[in-house]
């Protein structure tokens, strides 16, 4: 059955990461619009994951969606993604594949912070850098890009994380700015804690593993003392993917998406204070107590 209504009247979407969380949420959520509005083309990198996918939309593939392999890190995939929607007029591209890194600094090895920024950064630049000269061309569309309460302000034990998402925070505001006569909006989704695999596939060092043993005691401590946060902040603060999906749905949606728009409120007087007190005393100290729980604990031994 296709509908009364025609393909090309259709909003076409394409999202990068979409085996899980985010990504999987919105693709579903678009594909099985009731007023079949959308076209998506979901794209993953392994996709003997887009499985769950299918579950999600009842175990079929409808007309409205597109499976496509796409790995950001290989521009040889984004090239053939790019070739399979040759002459769709894409509407919509939604950069939402991303992976974490969590640890002392010292812990960090060359390769996994490489990686995290092949993914998070030049995975980001390379799918915009393929599909922004149509947009261009046309004149028209939208670039909606998964960031992080961590692309706007530091977070302890996050450090290379932060890094990478600060540098997609200054790619998408320079960029935007440049898009302006081109009526291409570009938008920021910051995302605090999600309920997603995401953590569960977080690479972090081990509190009792080997390579926290070589670290000094206080930072085991004030690491271990940091898991026992987060883990606090995911059962108390936490949201659940569908909480997060109408800040993409507003952006794509909405006639002028603004450059940035939050999932969550959780970290937002910390962000106030950040931008109050621009030498940044002020919230390096602010963060410290939230986390660790005041001044003194950051000095107690393990």
């Amino acid at each position: 059955d296709q509908g009364t209504e025609s393909p090309r009247h259709r909003t076409t979407v394409l999202i990068t990461g979409c085996s899980s969380g985010i990504g999987l949420g919105l693709a579903a959520r678009l594909a099985a619009d009731a007023t079949r509005r959308f076209k998506v083309y979901a794209t993953m990198r392994d996709l003997a994951k887009g499985e769950r996918l299918l579950q999600c939309l009842g175990g079929h593939c409808p007309d409205t969606l597109e499976v496509l392999q796409l790995d950001v890190t290989d521009p040889c995939s984004l090239a053939a993604a790019a070739q399979q929607v040759q002459g769709q007029r894409l509407d919509v591209l939604v950069c939402n594949a991303g992976v974490g890194l969590m640890g002392p600094l010292e812990t960090c090895s060359d390769q996994a912070m490489k990686t995290l920024f092949d993914v998070n950064l030049f995975g980001a630049v390379r799918t915009i850098q393929t599909f922004l000269p149509a947009m261009k061309s046309r004149r028209a569309g939208r670039i909606i890009v998964s960031s992080s309460i961590g692309g706007l302000q530091g977070l302890p034990f996050n450090a290379v994380y932060c890094a990478s998402k600060f540098a997609v925070e200054g790619l998408c505001e320079s960029l935007a700015i440049v898009l302006r006569p081109f009526n291409i909006h570009l938008t920021l989704v910051e995302c605090g804690p999600v309920h997603t695999s995401f953590q569960a596939n977080l690479q972090r060092p081990d509190p009792e593993g080997s390579e926290m043993r070589r670290l000094d005691a206080e930072t085991q401590g004030l690491y271990r003392r940091y898991l026992g946060h987060c883990q606090s902040i995911f059962r108390d603060a936490a949201q659940e993917v569908e909480e997060v999906l109408p800040v993409f749905l507003d952006a794509i949606g909405s006639p002028c998406p603004p450059l940035r728009c939050a999932s969550t409120q959780l970290l937002a007087p910390l962000w106030r204070l950040r931008l109050s007190s621009p030498d940044g005393s002020a919230y390096v100290r602010a963060m410290h107590d939230f986390v660790f729980g005041g001044s003194e604990a950051g000095r107690e031994q393990p």
